[in-house]
């Protein structure tokens, strides 16, 4: 077995909890070791819409999605934690008093205590069903730079919030963008839907793509059915924003109140486990509201009891950061 890394608190999930917990977690002078299975930081974020901007953290009237996990990045590294990325925690067990977090690949983590801020779990993109063989192709569930798309013909597929995003952040780049969604109503705010057709953006409703067109250049074509009717698209790119399944994989069977993905706490954050907390939005409790600026306080309230919980002699305040020298 490969000699473990020792650290005060494991973190698993790299999200903007996960990050910010670890940033906390230095100022009160614990080692971190942060786990998230994709392979860069940011979580959800990073693999879904880095280039969307976020409107609902404090302080920032607008931050790109990017630009946010930078930051809590650059915040956190002032400690130095230990990143352990595509790598997925699996088994959890009790050694010596200790927690040994076991990885894929045969990684092994030590700490005093666990904090899971794994937002929803690990996510699998919903595949379009005529797009078999063209993943990565041509077709794409996610957009992590735009440009790759600038001069493109590009068609998304859905109607929920992604989708609109995406096209309202595509509309500048591309030569063209074409939303096509199966039905006639859309789970997106109806505000981004007014934005998006403000912009001139063709929407085609009740139809399904029914096949996709190319050669060894890439995709051409999109053929779609509308109400019994054949309509071909020229593309050389499609987003599927079909949304996603998620679960918590391993963590499932780690002996914690599990309820709809979602790890039950108390008002400490802590789970049915002792010295085992969670933060975030895969964090539930009667009023939960789930947005990143919830998921930053409750990232604090978990570090501080944890830190009470690995010493009884600290303070659950320790003071603000401000007084800090």
């Amino acid at each position: 077995m490969t000699a473990p890394t020792e650290v005060d608190l494991i973190i698993i999930g790299a999200g903007p909890t996960g990050l910010f917990a670890s940033y906390y977690a230095g100022f009160r002078e614990l080692t971190t070791a942060v786990v998230d299975s994709l392979p860069e930081p940011g979580g959800q974020i990073t693999a879904m819409y880095p280039e969307k901007q976020i409107f609902d953290v404090a302080g920032f009237p607008a931050v790109r999605g990017r630009d946010l996990v930078a930051a809590l990045v650059e915040q956190a590294d002032q400690w130095k934690p230990t990143y352990l990325l595509g790598r997925r925690a699996l088994a959890l067990s009790e050694v010596d008093g200790r927690f040994r977090v076991e990885l894929d690949g045969g990684a092994v983590v030590d700490a005093g205590a666990v904090l899971i801020t794994a937002g929803i779990g690990e996510f699998t993109p919903r595949p379009l069903p005529a797009g078999d063989g063209w993943l990565g192709r041509g077709v794409v569930h996610f957009v992590p730079a735009l440009d790759v798309h600038r001069g493109q013909d590009v068609v998304i597929v859905g109607g929920g919030d992604s989708a609109f995003d995406w096209a309202l952040a595509l509309h500048p780049i591309a030569t063209s963008v074409t939303l096509v969604h199966r039905r006639s109503r859309f789970r997106a705010m109806p505000a981004t839907v007014r934005q998006v057709e403000a912009l001139g953006v063709r929407i085609i409703t009740d139809a399904q793509v029914t096949d996709l067109r190319g050669d060894n250049d890439g995709l051409k074509e999109v053929e779609l059915s509308v109400s019994g009717e054949t309509v071909v698209l020229p593309a050389q790119a499609v987003v599927a924003a079909l949304g996603f399944t998620a679960d918590l994989g391993p963590i499932d069977s780690w002996g914690l109140e599990i309820d709809h993905r979602s790890i039950t706490v108390d008002s400490t954050m802590r789970t049915a486990r002792e010295r085992v907390y969670a933060a975030g939005d895969v964090a539930s409790y009667p009023g939960k509201v789930k947005l990143i600026a919830t998921g930053f306080g409750e990232a604090a309230t978990a570090v501080n009891n944890i830190a009470v919980a690995l010493n009884p002699e600290a303070h659950l305040f320790p003071g603000h950061s401000s007084s800090a020298e």
